[in-house]
């Protein structure tokens, strides 16, 4: 059985994607049933998420031992335990992305953090997970750095399709959708076959309502806060319909390519005085992803209110908001650098954690 509520999130366009893995879920036949009975159709990992999965837990063992006994490093310990996994969950998730044509059914699976601000190693490692994986309904995910962005181009231009990840500004958004644009033309010309290509472009959401509301406290201003990310988002969209409706995207879409659809992350509500449900319910619109962690997707499933769309008609309002900020004090600019900042920071500390972690089990197995 289905959920009336994700049924009609499903029916606005919205593709459902939970923003969790583990093996645990992949042994215990946990994903299998989100895909039947929660409508997911897709999986996001990150540095943390690994971390969360892998550290304490069991059924990585009898890998991790295998591993000790053979004398690997750490990092290729770690990246054997993590495109297993993901390897397993695209294999689970294949039905779906032959029955949307690929533009479903797809797991991603982030390029170490600690390369976020080098474009060649970025790239190298891109190519080196996808033929590791070696799964079509694969994504690789880049991060929005400066020097992620001709990163992204290139893996691109290579056939490699890409979930570019920790996106906060609007210029920046529209810099990667111009970097995506940049790559399937090199891949057209390199003789790629678009129509086996797909991309995503992970907005964050809630972290946005975090560092501002952050400030608005400072500032004693307690009418804006709570309203941001949901308006950045919105103005995303915008950009997004702006770009996927011009010319250049024209011709690409003659040659079989498929949009780089808005995906919504980072949905998980950070400040209880908020509806839980609110990153979901607030960001319907035909043709994007909202990834979820399994708690939100609950919380949309019991007692959520999708509607067909709460995103057009939002534009000159979501635009008031920002400037409404930046006349209360809040830099727009400074708190999307703090925040791109910060996630790339955050991500290369779970992956240390998780690298120290992975390196005592392997000296303690071997």
């Amino acid at each position: 059985m289905t959920n009336k509520n994700l049924d009609t999130l499903s029916g606005a366009g919205v593709s459902i994607w939970l923003d969790d893995m583990s093996r645990k879920r992949l042994k215990t036949g946990n994903l299998a049933d989100l895909i039947s009975q929660k409508n997911v159709v897709g999986v996001t990992t990150n540095p943390t998420i690994f971390q969360k999965a892998i550290v304490g837990s069991e059924v990585y063992t009898e890998q991790l031992k295998d591993l000790a006994v053979r004398g690997v490093t750490v990092e290729e310990a770690l990246r054997m335990i993590t495109t297993a996994d993901v390897r397993e969950a695209a294999d689970v998730l294949r039905p779906v992305y032959d029955a949307t044509a690929g533009q479903d059914g797809r797991v991603s699976i982030e390029v170490d953090p600690r390369l976020a601000h080098h474009t060649e190693a970025t790239v190298a490692e891109a190519k080196q997970l996808w033929w590791l994986v070696d799964r079509e309904n694969l994504f690789i995910k880049i991060p929005a750095t400066r020097a992620g962005l001709p990163a992204i181009t290139e893996t691109l231009a290579a056939g490699i399709s890409v979930n570019v990840t920790l996106i906060f500004s609007l210029d920046r958004y529209r810099e990667v959708m111009d970097a995506f644009l940049a790559g399937l033309e090199q891949a057209k010309d390199n003789g790629h076959d678009l129509g086996k290509m797909a991309s995503v472009a992970s907005f964050f959401v809630s972290r946005v309502d975090t560092e501002i509301d952050k400030r608005l406290d400072k500032l004693g201003n307690a009418e804006l806060k709570g309203k941001a990310g949901v308006a950045n988002a919105r103005l995303a969209f915008e950009a997004y319909e702006e770009v996927f409706s011009g010319e250049r995207w024209s011709a690409l879409e003659l040659a079989g390519a498929k949009p780089q659809r808005p995906l919504w992350a980072s949905t998980g509500v950070k400040d209880p005085a908020y509806p839980d449900t609110m990153y979901v319910d607030d960001l319907i619109v035909h043709g994007v992803v909202n990834t979820m962690p399994e708690a939100t997707l609950d919380a949309e499933a019991d007692h959520g209110k999708p509607s067909a769309d709460s995103i057009h008609g939002t534009y000159e309002e979501s635009k008031k908001l920002l400037a409404d900020l930046e006349a209360a004090g809040v830099s727009y600019d400074d708190v999307v650098q703090v925040l791109e900042d910060e996630g790339v920071e955050k991500f290369e500390v779970s992956w240390k954690e998780l690298l120290d972690a992975v390196q005592g089990e392997l000296d303690r197995l071997k």
